[in-house]
């Protein structure tokens, strides 16, 4: 039997430090970081996202960050086969893959068993739904697919037109909704010699955090990235301007509302995001959660971690 590659995979809520630590994991254990964050593929687009600088890398080698532009599309299909590359490339040079992030969805593709190739789609189908959505707008096209499918109602953006398309073209033509062809299990034999860790802390004191880091990019210059963004021709019809921070700083741009609206806005989405993750994250029971507040600094947090995943993969 072939002998399961190693790797290390880090997540846990925004602003908790899963950046600073997997940074320091990679320099203990000879590591590669992986980014397993939905924003941080788009070039042009590093305050909001949270990018770590060349400076925080530390010369360790960083993947899936400032791939694309905030105009192209990009699916947790996509990031599955690129990162599946990846993991076999890195453990080719003899380093080991560290995947950092809270898109639960992303992580989850890399370490269950997904088919992102649903049935092909009925092209008068989807000429209806687009006259549809042309006439009646995106809010019809959610409450259509709220009633056959809601956990794609749910996942998918409101303004996120093509896909809201594709999610109602794929049932009206097999009659089942596109999130059956997603998800297929997390049970048999795994793909990965996965070390799997979870950072968090303190509910109120995470939120503290998440407050200062938002104060921080604002201070960085948050607002005249999202300007840059808009001068070269992207806006909310693009799904990576959706991202927290890039609305709400553009809808300030468009006068919708004042700046100090549009940084609480962003306070209190983010708030929201990291409850979402920790609510995805704590069903995964191959977790082992780690609470930065016990410890007495990331650095003891990368040593416990590299400890424990060179130990699984030196004994497995």
């Amino acid at each position: 039997m072939n002998k399961l590659l190693p790797l290390v995979v880090i997540v846990g809520p925004t602003a908790v430090g899963k950046t600073e630590v997997g940074i320091k994991v990679a320099e203990k254990i000879k590591g590669e970081i992986i980014s397993g964050d939905s924003m941080q593929v788009y070039k042009y687009m590093d305050i909001g996202t949270a990018k770590p600088s060349p400076e925080e890398m530390a010369g360790i080698p960083h993947h899936m960050i400032d791939i694309i532009t905030p105009g192209e599309d990009f699916s947790v299909a996509k990031f599955q086969q690129m990162v599946e590359r990846y993991i076999t490339e890195i453990n080719d040079r003899g380093k080991i893959p560290i995947v950092v992030g809270g898109t639960g969805l992303y992580i989850r593709s890399l370490l269950d068993r997904y088919d992102f190739s649903p049935p092909g789609g009925s092209s008068s189908k989807r000429v209806e739904l687009e006259r549809l959505a042309a006439e009646r707008g995106n809010k019809y096209l959610v409450g259509l697919l709220k009633d056959v499918d809601p956990k794609s109602a749910e996942r998918i953006h409101p303004n996120d037109t093509r896909r809201l398309i594709r999610a109602l073209e794929v049932f009206q033509t097999v009659g089942r909704p596109i999130s059956d062809f997603q998800y297929i299990s997390n049970e048999g034999s795994p793909k990965y010699n996965t070390a799997y860790f979870g950072l968090n802390m303190n509910r109120q004191e995470l939120y503290k955090k998440i407050e200062q880091r938002v104060d921080i990019m604002i201070a960085r210059g948050l607002v005249d990235e999202v300007e840059r963004l808009v001068k070269m021709g992207y806006g909310v019809q693009n799904t990576a301007m959706q991202a927290l921070g890039y609305k709400e700083m553009h809808d300030y741009l468009n006068g919708l509302c004042s700046l100090e609206d549009a940084v609480e806005l962003t306070k209190r989405n983010t708030r929201r995001f990291a409850k979402r993750q920790i609510t995805w994250f704590r069903r995964d029971s191959r977790i082992q959660w780690i609470d930065v507040e016990k410890r007495s600094s990331l650095e003891e947090i990368a040593g416990e971690i590299a400890s424990k995943a060179e130990g699984q993969f030196y004994y497995t």
